[in-house]
């Protein structure tokens, strides 16, 4: 009986095969993307974690309930400067931003 062969490959694998090596144009693209899917996602989550509706967030912070939906839904991108309204003032929380090299 002849061995099964293992096609597993892992998430960095499948970048590298579907999306060049890191630091090449077309990888760059995906991994920006994926930042500012995760910065939305975050948001979302702290958002229903302190019980809030969009609105109430968008209130909170001089903004709309469109943008909010429009940041939580990877649709549009925030300044960093209205990122540090809605965590620190909206959600109550704090901002971290790091670089690493």
């Amino acid at each position: 009986m002849k061995a099964k062969k293992d096609n597993t490959i892992n998430l960095d694998q499948f970048k590298d095969k579907h999306y060049g090596k890191s630091g090449t144009e077309k990888r760059v693209a995906l991994e920006a993307g994926y930042e500012n899917f995760k910065i939305g996602a975050l948001i979302l989550e702290a958002r229903l974690e302190k019980g809030l509706t969009q609105q109430e967030l968008a209130e909170k912070t001089g903004t709309t309930k469109s943008y909010i939906s429009k940041i939580e839904n990877n649709i549009k991108e925030v300044r960093f400067s209205t990122l540090q309204k809605i965590v620190e003032i909206g959600l109550g929380g704090h901002l971290e931003l790091s670089i690493r090299l």
